[in-house]
């Protein structure tokens, strides 16, 4: 079940059509990205990440995702442009997809059956969310943009984090180290 991430199909945001087996042996983290979220800024640490841990076989994975009261209406050509413009995001971008409803793009669907439930989840976000009528049709949904899946080195699901714990944040790394060194 663990190599089955690396056959779903997904496209870069280039449109090519491939999926995750170039990436098979490292650590990853699949990210669902907004360029009009609040936690946008996320992306500078984002990059910060896999600027110091790319070399040991490391990579993060960005899925941009409209499923949050439209924070990324923009098409691939503009989420890469402003991605490459406001934070030097060097990391993959893929296409647009659905992270959560009926049409979950098949990863999001494999990644949340898999890991429903978060590892790393204070409550603060999700209830401030709830606040502005955002609330999880399902307790494994995915909350927000900027959700955070870590994956070994295995293809198993190491970690789920919530939207508001920061790249830069020390649980986070410190999963990261855990994982590249296996």
């Amino acid at each position: 079940m663990a190599n089955e991430i690396y056959e779903i199909p997904v496209k870069t945001i280039d449109g090519t059509e491939t999926n995750l087996d170039e990436y098979r042996g490292k650590v990853l983290l699949v990210v669902n990205v907004a360029s009009k979220c609040g936690l946008t800024p996320q992306y500078e640490g984002l990059q910060k990440l896999y600027g110091e841990y790319r070399g040991r076989g490391f990579e993060i994975l960005g899925f941009p995702a409209n499923n949050f009261m439209g924070q990324e209406p923009g098409t691939e050509e503009e989420i890469k442009d402003f991605c490459s413009t406001n934070y030097n995001v060097e990391f993959p971008l893929f296409s647009k997809i659905s992270v959560k409803g009926d049409d979950q793009h098949p990863l999001y669907h494999y990644l949340t059956e898999a890991k429903p439930d978060t590892d790393v989840n204070d409550g603060g976000l999700e209830e401030r969310l709830k606040g502005y009528g955002a609330v999880r049709s399902r307790p494994a949904d995915v909350l927000w943009n900027f959700e955070k899946f870590l994956i070994g080195k295995d293809g198993r699901i190491a970690a789920r984090f919530a939207p508001d714990v920061t790249p830069a944040d020390e649980r986070l790394t410190g999963r990261v180290e855990e994982e590249l060194a296996k």
